[in-house]
């Protein structure tokens, strides 16, 4: 069935505009409620938001759909994506909802949701979502005695601070260390420097001021100068740039240069490895992650597991095959010894425990391998299948066999955009920017073929 709300993680658009909708967010709540109703005991869902100014309009739409159906709303207020699948678990929900559009500006939204076990939905559940959404409702409201209650929940914030702090050995602190962090004026503004604070360090923040059209705007890891900059300002050993709902983190480093994703899992990995908590022999990251990073693990006798671009893919594979370290290069990081998502302050805090452990400067610690050259671009179409042209197959395949065993090529379709993502990366650049436009080309010039 094609999907008319979901996406790949959630359901996402511009507020008050379809899908993201109050009428919408009520629906939801009425459909989900319905689906994970089982048995006689009372029901709950724990719903937590980031600081957009929608956030309040789609979550009180939520709760009075989730009550509508029977089903005990527990409202978390501003909170990260990790902190509600945790809470999920902990305060035995039987369903979570995070209310975020991530790292996307403040006019957007969106609705993330997990299962008792804290793990994103299945594509089989939402599809079930999905059905119910177009349908009429009314036969599924709860009796009128039967009508579920609300409450806003206290202490939130400190039950996830500790949780955080708890992923670190007792003996290690932070004291010592002068961090800079950018919480992006989104849902970890309170949290984040205050478990660092707790923690021994010397904080400085930035992006702890959110008025509801701010979140994500030039802070964050979306835009990590703001940060680098105030690191140099402030004379930090280290920067850490969170997201709008604190599932992704970069780090800055003592010079003010940006280390993403694929670093910070070679850094966790080598960690884990020597203290013999790495599990499944390697870490899981998607198609996007650099070949240095996959060359770097196979010279530490590591593997480097590939999926489809898409945290939940990363950790479904994570999941099936015994991996406890996994992610993507834009610093979603998901440490499943810790928790069910991805979570910024986790992965940043065992980066700091590697600092702290070797007494090195982050720019040394942090530099694991030098990231093979990789250009991507992107080719719009209107209609018809251009992949599926002869001319275009024989070019790929030209370009495969010119980049042989010295780089990798990717080509695939967007999942939210009407594109052809065109990417190669490899040990001449030169060479990699040739096959990527004349790629380009090859498709531009057939994308409106049948």
């Amino acid at each position: 069935m094609k999907r008319r709300y979901f996406g790949t993680d959630g359901i996402r658009g511009q507020s008050n505009i379809f899908p993201m909708t109050p009428d919408l967010a009520m629906r939801v709540g009425i459909a989900v409620g319905t689906i994970f109703r089982r048995g006689a005991h009372r029901h709950r869902v724990v719903i937590g938001k980031d600081t957009r100014l929608s956030g309040y309009m789609l979550e009180n739409a939520m709760v009075a759909g989730f009550t509508a159906a029977g089903v005990d709303a527990f409202v978390l207020g501003p909170i990260p994506t990790p902190a509600v699948a945790m809470l999920t678990r902990s305060l035995r929900a039987d369903i979570g909802v995070m209310i975020s559009a991530s790292h996307n500006p403040f006019e957007d939204n969106g609705i993330k949701l997990f299962g008792p076990d804290g793990y994103k939905l299945s594509d089989d559940i939402e599809s079930q979502i999905e059905e119910l959404l177009d349908q009429d409702l009314s036969m599924q409201l709860a009796r009128s005695n039967e009508i579920g209650r609300a409450k806003r929940i206290d202490g939130v914030h400190d039950r996830y601070i500790e949780h955080a702090k708890r992923t670190l050995p007792r003996d290690v602190t932070l004291k010592g260390l002068r961090i800079a962090i950018d919480c992006a004026n989104g849902a970890a503004y309170k949290v984040a420097p205050a478990a660092l604070w707790e923690l021994g360090a010397d904080v400085v923040s930035i992006g702890t001021e959110p008025n509801g059209t701010n979140i994500n705007l030039d802070c964050g890891s979306t835009s990590p100068a703001a940060l680098s900059k105030k690191v140099h300002e402030v004379r930090a050993d280290i920067g850490i740039a969170l997201d709008g709902d604190a599932d992704r983190v970069l780090i800055v480093d003592e010079k003010g240069t940006i280390i993403d994703g694929d670093q910070l899992m070679a850094v966790i990995a080598d960690s884990w490895a020597a203290e013999g908590m790495l599990r499944g022999g390697g870490i899981v990251a998607t198609v996007m992650s650099n070949l240095g990073l996959e060359r770097y693990l196979q010279s530490r006798k590591l593997s480097l597991q590939r999926t489809k671009v898409g945290d939940r893919y990363v950790v479904e594979h994570m999941r099936e095959n015994g991996f406890n370290i996994g992610g993507e290069q834009s610093g979603h990081i998901v440490l499943s010894a810790f928790g069910t998502t991805g979570d910024g302050l986790v992965a940043a805090l065992q980066v700091l425990s590697s600092v702290k452990r070797l007494g090195k400067p982050v720019s040394e610690v942090c530099h694991k391998f030098t990231p093979v050259p990789q250009v991507l671009k992107n080719v719009r179409i209107s209609t018809g299948k251009p992949l599926e042209d002869n001319a275009v197959r024989q070019a790929i395949a030209d370009a495969e066999a010119a980049l042989s065993k010295n780089g990798r090529l990717l080509i695939r379709p967007s999942g939210t955009e009407p594109l052809i993502r065109v990417m190669a990366e490899g040990d001449d650049r030169g060479q990699v920017e040739r096959i990527v436009d004349e790629l380009v080309s090859v498709i531009g010039s057939v994308r409106h073929a049948a």
